[in-house]
């Protein structure tokens, strides 16, 4: 039986959800929406992370060539 409300999420468990960025989301459940908020604030950390990182590498760099 269908779920009427799209609240039974459709990935299988323990997967990821894949999100693309500009899809469709009507088609996602409230469970599925939730989903994808959580991985996209995973990846934003995990980028800003990142950024933080060669940021320092750039001004440490920077430093040793300074005159």
């Amino acid at each position: 039986m269908s779920d009427p409300f799209g609240d039974e999420p459709r990935s299988r468990p323990g997967q990821q959800p894949e999100h693309q960025i500009g899809q469709d989301l009507s088609t996602l459940s409230l469970h599925e929406l939730d989903e994808r908020i959580a991985l996209l604030h995973a990846e934003i950390a995990r980028l800003e992370q990142t950024r933080a990182g060669k940021t320092a590498s750039r001004e440490a760099a920077a430093s040793v060539f300074k005159l």
